[in-house]
């Protein structure tokens, strides 16, 4: 994996890293030595770091890591008590009759063996805020704070709202695989901001990716136009 896993923050208790697109935060199916988890294990000579929450492999951005093992129950309580504020930011088609911004509530179902994730009839178990930051040549920037955290969530409401994220091999239809090593077009999507109390020792954090968007960073590129 040729993108480098930047250390935003570390303490006693706490590393946040700032991971980049295709890492995968923990071993899962065929990646098991190129995740975050096991490169920082080794990289901060830190064998018992375990991982809060996860990103999905395709998402670049912030991921909140516990040093102690005894302490990770408790941070992982913040994410399930809706206790961490996250914002990411998204670059999708613009669209001029999307009203914006708005708050989307729909039930997303993720079946075992089946790659996307899918909207259903029922009580919501998704929320998400979509909202338009800027937008230039049909492209706009989004910027989303989701309340809850089912899988492919943000990839989904998105999708459902007409502006699928770019680089995305799963909506509105699943894509071929990419071949190992094609690192062209990914996800625009990242975990931009993370903001908490910690619950161990009461400070206040709030992180931010230093990373960058090349669709909306770099259009040109992103289109191939240049290398």
């Amino acid at each position: 994996m040729p993108f480098p896993l930047d250390v935003v923050h570390r303490d006693e208790h706490i590393v946040v890293a700032d991971k980049p697109h295709f890492l995968a935060t923990t071993p899962r199916g065929s990646h098991v030595a190129q995740t975050a988890l096991a490169r920082l294990r080794d990289e901060l000579g830190l064998p018992s770091l375990t991982a809060a929450h996860r990103l999905d492999r395709l998402t670049a951005g912030l991921v909140l890591f516990t040093v102690r093992p005894e302490e990770r129950g408790a941070y992982q309580t913040l994410f399930r008590d809706r206790r961490v504020r996250k914002e990411y930011e998204a670059v999708a088609p613009y669209d001029p009759a999307l009203v914006l911004p708005r708050t989307v509530r729909s039930r997303i179902v993720k079946e075992r063996g089946v790659q996307a994730a899918r909207e259903v009839e029922g009580e919501p178990n998704a929320v998400t805020r979509v909202e338009l930051a800027e937008h230039r040549d049909g492209l706009g920037r989004y910027r989303l704070l989701p309340e809850t955290g089912q899988t492919h969530q943000l990839r989904v409401h998105l999708n459902a709202l007409g502006v699928p994220i770019l680089g995305d091999p799963l909506y509105p239809e699943v894509t071929g695989p990419v071949p190992p090593g094609d690192f062209r077009r990914p996800l625009q999507l990242l975990a931009r901001r993370l903001e908490f109390t910690d619950p161990v020792t009461g400070a206040r954090h709030a992180f931010a990716s230093g990373r960058t968007l090349r669709a909306w960073s770099c259009p040109a590129g992103w289109a191939g136009q240049e290398p």
